[in-house]
């Protein structure tokens, strides 16, 4: 059950560790928000994209005001002004004019097409024809079906500040990720919410782009649900609908699965399994049906480098750099990348996964490969090993109640997290 419930003000007992972000030291608080502030100018004087710079004016700001929100006022009330600050000056403010000027990175126009093609042609892919022609690589699109929902209300209704994309992708990680956190076991989820949001890692990300954000959360939500309560066939639908939105969440689903295997048993590990192939399929196999070559082309041989056109993800991590060198480089990164994924599964199955923050543990050591091996790759890609982590450090401080007693100001009904499924350190 998600709990909304406002954390006590005072310090919680010892042994308790920080329940919510008022329980953290103001200086390591305020250091979060000043090294918040060094990138944000970072990102405003050095980046050449005209929209990373606007970025990095607001939340500077915004940073600072919020660290020093946190340093002058010791009390819970200049945490939440710091909070606010944040959240409001790092991403609703720069969100809302970009929004209103219509002005993105290139992914987001990429979805607002591909919502009007799923809306009139009921696929979001151009056909063979057109991207076997083209020399623009934003002409592709390597998201899959999911993602072009939260392109429809632009499709539908036109431009606008709340037909925005990126509003809905803002709005799908705040609801999802508070879920994912709640369920997990975090107390105090408002707060943390917003923090995490407020971070460079997300709020940049959603300013200007943001397509990955709501993926994060999918994967952290199904993640959840097979944590204390587990529910494998609603985790499965979470991480099914997460696979059928972009090809980053699959690892999730070889991870989870494996460990509901060795952890519960074939029958929950099967129903999980057999409800995340159900669900993405029911979504991906009636666009594939209507082109399945443009599918392909669109959201496999184009993330891997292999279609005509390569891809603007060209941040210099070594699976780029060694594509970069020539077609011997890039196959060199693509037998890499697939070493790295046997790699990975070879050890499922050495030493499998037997719990939630096992697996979470897993699934971040894989997607740092992944990511870094990749021939299009770039930076932004490590918000999910970042966000996982956060998601899973959170969750875990709220359990440790269960641990080493309660706290000043708990809930004296509501049950302790020490059940059966109580998590083991990864």
């Amino acid at each position: 059950m998600l709990q909304l419930r406002q954390a006590p003000s005072r310090r919680f007992e010892p042994g308790g560790g920080w329940q919510s972000p008022v329980t953290i030291p103001r200086r390591w608080l305020a250091a979060l928000f000043v090294g918040s502030a060094l990138f944000a100018i970072g990102m405003g004087v050095f980046s050449s994209d005209a929209l990373h710079r606007l970025w990095g004016l607001f939340a500077a700001v915004a940073y600072v005001l919020a660290a020093a929100a946190v340093l002058a006022w010791r009390s819970a009330r200049g945490v939440d002004l710091a909070l606010i600050l944040g959240v409001g000056g790092a991403l609703i403010a720069p969100l809302a004019v970009l929004a209103e000027q219509g002005r993105w990175q290139p992914e987001v126009g990429v979805i607002a097409r591909g919502a009007r093609l799923m809306v009139h042609h009921g696929t979001p892919y151009l056909s063979d024809a057109v991207v076997h022609a083209t020399h623009d690589p934003n002409v592709y699109n390597p998201y899959l079906p999911v993602m072009a929902v939260f392109g429809i209300p632009r499709a539908l209704w036109g431009p606008g500040l709340l037909t925005d994309p990126r509003v809905w992708f803002c709005l799908g990680f705040l609801v999802i990720f508070a879920a994912a956190l709640g369920i997990a076991g975090a107390r105090d989820v408002l707060r943390w919410t917003v923090l995490v949001a407020a971070t460079p890692v997300i709020a940049f990300s959603l300013a200007v782009g943001g397509t990955d954000v709501p993926v994060l959360a999918l994967i952290c939500l199904g993640l959840a649900l097979l944590w204390q309560h587990p529910r494998p066939l609603l985790a499965g639908a979470v991480l099914g609908i997460a696979a059928a939105t972009k090809a980053t969440a699959w690892p999730a689903l070889v991870v989870a699965g494996t460990m509901l295997l060795v952890r519960d048993g074939r029958r929950a590990a099967a129903q999980f399994s057999a409800t995340a192939v159900v669900v993405a399929c029911a979504i991906i196999v009636p666009v594939a049906a209507l082109g399945a070559h443009a599918l392909v082309d669109n959201t496999i041989l184009f993330p891997l480098g292999l279609a005509s056109v390569k891809s603007q993800a060209v941040s210099p991590l070594p699976g780029h750099l060694l594509a970069d060198t020539g077609h011997i480089g890039h196959m060199i990164a693509v037998s890499l990348l697939g070493l790295a994924g046997l790699g990975v599964a070879v050890s499922l199955v050495v030493r499998p996964p037997r719990t939630v923050p096992a697996a979470t543990w897993r699934l971040i050591i894989g997607l740092v490969l992944m990511f870094t091996l990749a021939p299009a790759t770039r930076f932004g890609y490590f918000m999910y090993p970042l966000g996982l982590w956060a998601w899973l450090a959170i969750s875990q401080l709220g359990l440790r109640r269960g641990r080493a007693g309660r706290f000043a100001g708990d809930d004296p009904g509501r049950p302790s997290s020490s059940g059966v499924h109580q998590p083991s350190p990864a």
